[in-house]
């Protein structure tokens, strides 16, 4: 993996474009966000709802989506000099070891990231305990944003996330939301530290509308780690699954001239690692650690449908793979003109590039 990130689109982001809550809590479906649709090679971008993606859809498109479930992932800690904390656990790792961020609980005043020591113990509910093992990935001067830790729990970790854990929410979201509020409907198994947030809006009704429109709709998995990665910082090594099915389907999709339309970066993430240098998709499962960017272009998915990145994030790189800065540049600018909303409860961005054969 390069450690190398070429810089991303910078713009101004006003807090009041940051979605604070939910749609449902707007008095809105799930469907009823906005969608902005870019098509770059005609430098076309177009402005609707999320209830109409299938009116930008074609027979023979498969549509490819990532069923990972969203964990609990946010538990109160205790330091052994009692100041309060909030672990964020990232990553299972193959060892049993977990990657986890320490940060301030909510309204505190200081910075976000606790520096942390190796040795470090901090107490969790009913007598968990988390200890920091080793610093984990890219180590900024004088800090630490990330650790390998051991957990030691009274119960499984499902079920102990299920009963003591709250979904990992940022300071743009003031409220505490149920976790069925950071579901995808077609997730199925647990695993994801935040959601693959990309899949929000779809609704069952929306799905079988594909579906009758000749649409494929196929899953793979990939577990996605915490996402408050700093500026340029690179996505880390992240656990997924290809079914041979799904990769049957989107080679099919590409020699019958359709498009393969990935739902979230984590798909286009999982699809790039298993496809190789000519274009063939395969089945596949392991760890991750492709990062990609315009400079080394998609290979599988002719379209992603995202959400809108802060600036600077390095996936705003991933999605020069799919348009050209300028577009990119434009479709934000409009985005900000015209109210649309941030992160994982706000607006969608659909970008489509043609249709190419195998």
């Amino acid at each position: 993996m390069t450690s190398h990130i070429l810089p991303t689109l910078d713009f101004d982001l006003p807090p009041e474009r940051s979605a604070s809550a939910p749609p449902e809590a707007r008095g809105l479906t799930r469907d009823a966000v906005s969608l902005m649709v870019s098509y770059p090679a005609e430098d076309r971008i177009v402005h609707t709802q999320f209830a109409r993606i299938g009116d930008m859809l074609q027979p023979d498109d498969v549509v490819v989506i990532n069923t990972s479930g969203t964990l609990n992932a946010a538990l109160p800690a205790r330091s052994a000099s009692g100041q309060a904390f909030v672990l964020h656990l990232s990553t299972h790792q193959p060892t049993g070891e977990w990657v986890i961020e320490v940060r301030q609980p909510e309204g505190a005043a200081t910075v976000p990231f606790s520096y942390g020591s190796v040795g470090e113990r901090y107490q969790l509910p009913a007598g968990g305990m988390a200890t920091l093992l080793s610093p984990y990935g890219r180590v900024s001067p004088g800090r630490v944003r990330l650790w390998r830790a051991q957990l030691e729990l009274p119960q499984a970790t499902h079920a102990y996330l299920n009963r003591y854990g709250t979904p990992i929410r940022y300071r743009y979201v003031p409220q505490r939301w149920e976790g069925r509020y950071y579901q995808t409907v077609y997730a199925t198994e647990p695993g994801s530290a935040e959601m693959p947030s990309a899949g929000r809006a779809f609704t069952p009704e929306i799905i079988t509308g594909l579906v009758a429109r000749g649409v494929q709709v196929v899953p793979l998995l990939l577990h996605t780690g915490v996402s408050s990665l700093e500026d340029h910082e690179p996505p880390y090594a992240e656990w997924y699954r290809v079914p041979a099915a799904t990769a049957r389907a989107v080679n099919a999709a590409h020699a019958a001239g359709g498009r393969v339309i990935a739902i979230g970066t984590t798909v286009v993430r999982a699809l790039e690692t298993v496809t190789d240098e000519r274009g063939v998709t395969h089945g596949g499962e392991g760890w991750t650690e492709e990062i990609i960017s315009g400079a080394r272009g998609v290979r599988a998915a002719n379209g992603l449908l995202t959400g809108l990145h802060e600036p600077r994030a390095t996936h705003l790189a991933l999605l020069e793979a799919f348009t050209p800065r300028v577009h990119l540049a434009q479709a934000y600018a409009e985005a900000l003109q015209r109210g649309y909303l941030w992160h994982e409860f706000g607006d969608l961005h659909l970008l489509l590039n043609p249709a190419r054969r195998m």
